[in-house]
């Protein structure tokens, strides 16, 4: 499943009452309509699972880890990095930079809950249907959806959402390609067919799409000019969620107020969710002044990056007079692989012996103990801190699966562990560089005049690490001398946040520091980030360009996954193969959201398993907090 902002925020924003039997027309089949006596014996549901029945039932009052009687008020003030020139997500990705927050008045046909492993309630929709194969499915939009102009959430609306962001942004284009059609095939309903059946996820990855007003973008703005949904836009758009923008100023503030006549204020979904009365960002090109306008008591809560930061930075009076609350919180809800990722569609990172030889000269251990405080591991998987993590040798189903690419892959990956460098001492990173040295020899380069060469052209090997948060120039800048040492020709550039996102776009970069998020149950979006199709797509997340047969293979495998135990021993065997390849050098992780807030807020006693803080989404404001620690205007 794809891990979006959407789906950490919104969660918690929405519910199902229990749906009634319909006999409402619409398509069960891949392209064609049922007949009366089929609609009537479709089994509607009120949520969707990927293995198993979802938690809930069809009756439930409201999520187990929210407070359904917190207090309604307040504002909360967040930090935001970068610029904004844009509220519409359809280009996201594409063109402009997408303000934060556009989930708050944005909706989707299903919502996750916070507490169980991919799985979905109905927000918009209240129930879905479909068949056994899974080759289509059905929607029944709730009669009472409503945008905040009073017009009612239609199917009209959905389709349209679909064909637009399909035709428009080549994410959910790539994300949506195996469905092949959306229709309305009732009042109320809209169903979507699929290119084929057996694909677990499709029901639900429909279910995520966000649906737009079709008749507030097909209309005029206040100039009398038509709207154009392809195109970037400070329009305060139309919306439907729980809240609406109230105020802005372009790359610096966003407000958003919470609706009076929310229509789904009172779904069971919603219970104890959305308490506050506004919610801000802040914008901020420097997390260096964005910790200083936190000490300053400008912003309310901080999520700390920097493990340097986190050990040095929190010793100033609030804190110590406990006005301000430092808290780490789990992360359980996704893995992450975050790197250096080379840009192999360049002809000098293609051989995967070259990338090996940057891991093998870089010195996480000394890294480590020098600059981040001994706070990191080393990630040693895409799937890290998951049971989807790769280790040891491929064994069972694993191997197995293994086995129908073996011509395909790196041989080692049957007989040794992977396994980064280990330095963190002089001897040590001597070794190390000798085996960099070697893996450049193996793939054609050797040192000349103090300088690494390819032998066939004679030209020096030189590299660009491209960033556009300065403080990831703090630890390139330590890397650099070891490559320089191997005798490379190594630059850094920092850009603005507008310059390095079309630079992005273009694949016009050497090695870039990237992460991505996993879900616990990995699905379609691999094609995004790693499939030979997303590798040319502009603004995919296969940034690194990989075009592997072998990985197009096992991604399909991981979405075709009959159980969780296929879907394991599938994503682990596409990590193995991912990281055999050496197409980045892992960096690091902790394990734990860094937070520090001022001590103003509420929530509730325990928190949602996968849910990470849940702030701002289940908090809420406690007014005898705030009456000790008075907010500063």
């Amino acid at each position: 499943m794809r891990l979006t902002r959407r789906s950490v925020l919104r969660s918690t924003a929405a519910a199902l009452a229990a749906p009634a039997m319909s006999a409402l027309g619409g398509s069960l089949g891949a392209g064609s309509l049922p007949g009366k006596a089929a609609a009537q014996t479709r089994q509607w549901k009120h949520g969707l699972s990927l293995f198993g029945e979802p938690r809930y039932p069809a009756d439930f009052k409201h999520f187990d880890y929210v407070n359904p009687s917190a207090p309604q008020g307040g504002v909360v003030r967040q930090i935001a990095f970068g610029t904004f020139d844009n509220f519409n997500q359809v280009v996201s990705g594409v063109k402009g930079s997408l303000a934060l927050g556009t989930e708050l008045f944005t909706e989707t046909l299903m919502a996750a809950a916070l507490d169980e492993v991919s799985t979905e309630y109905g927000l918009l929709a209240e129930a879905v249907s479909y068949p056994d194969d899974r080759s289509s499915v059905i929607y029944r939009l709730r009669a009472n959806a409503r945008w905040h102009d009073g017009q009612p959430v239609t199917p009209e609306d959905v389709v349209f959402s679909f064909d637009t962001f399909k035709q428009n942004s080549p994410q959910l284009g790539a994300y949506y390609r195996h469905v092949t059609k959306a229709e309305k095939t009732g009042e109320r309903e809209v169903t979507f067919i699929f290119d084929g059946p057996g694909n677990r996820e499709l029901p639900q990855i429909v279910g995520q799409l966000p649906v737009l007003p079709k008749h507030w973008w097909q209309g005029t703005d206040k100039s009398g000019r038509k709207r154009d949904v392809a195109a970037t836009t400070l329009e305060p758009p139309l919306g439907s969620g729980p809240y609406r923008l109230k105020d802005f100023v372009a790359g610096h503030t966003i407000v958003y107020e919470k609706v009076a006549d929310y229509w789904g204020k009172d779904l069971n979904l919603n219970i104890g969710a959305n308490n506050f009365a506004q919610i801000r960002y802040e914008y901020f090109r420097d997390s260096t002044v964005a910790l200083e306008a936190f000490k300053g008591d400008q912003v309310d809560w901080r999520t700390e990056n920097s493990a340097k930061n986190w050990a040095t930075a929190y010793d100033f009076p609030a804190v110590r007079e406990k006005k301000v609350v430092l808290e780490e919180f789990p992360i359980r809800n996704f893995g992450v692989m975050q790197a250096f990722a080379f840009n192999i569609r360049r002809d000098k990172f293609k051989d995967p012996r070259v990338r090996r030889a940057f891991n093998f000269a870089f010195d996480f251990e000394e890294m480590n103990r020098t600059i981040f405080f001994g706070q990191y591991k080393r990630i040693s998987s895409y799937f890290e801190g998951t049971e989807l993590a790769s280790s040891g040798i491929p064994q069972g189903k694993e191997l197995e699966i293994l086995q129908s690419v073996r011509d395909k892959v790196p041989a080692d990956l049957f007989s040794k562990p992977y396994t980064n460098p280990v330095g963190g001492s002089q001897q040590a990173n001597r070794n190390n560089l000798r085996e960099a040295l070697s893996a450049f020899r193996e793939a054609g380069y050797e040192i000349k005049n103090t300088k690494l060469v390819n032998v066939k052209t004679g030209e020096p090997f030189s590299v660009e690490f491209l960033a556009e948060d300065p403080a990831t120039e703090r630890y390139v800048l330590f890397y650099k001398p070891s490559l320089q040492r191997v005798g490379m020709t190594v630059n850094v550039r920092v850009v603005d946040a507008a310059q390095y996102e079309n630079r992005l776009r273009q694949w016009d970069f050497d090695v870039i520091v990237a992460s991505w998020g996993e879900s616990l149950s990995p699905g379609n979006e691999q094609r995004g980030f790693w499939s030979s199709q997303a590798a040319d797509q502009p603004g995919s997340r296969n940034l690194v360009g990989i075009k592997n047969p072998a990985v197009d293979a096992l991604i399909e495998r991981v979405i075709f996954a009959k159980d969780r135990d296929e879907l394991v021993a599938a994503a682990k065997a596409l990590d193995r193969v991912l990281l055999w390849n050496f197409y980045v050098v892992p960096q690091w992780t902790y394990g734990k959201q860094r937070s520090a807030r001022w001590d103003r807020f509420g929530r509730p006693a325990t928190l949602p398993k996968y849910g990470l803080s849940a702030f701002p989404t289940i908090w809420w404001w406690d007014a005898d907090k705030a009456a000790k620690v008075p907010q500063r205007s």
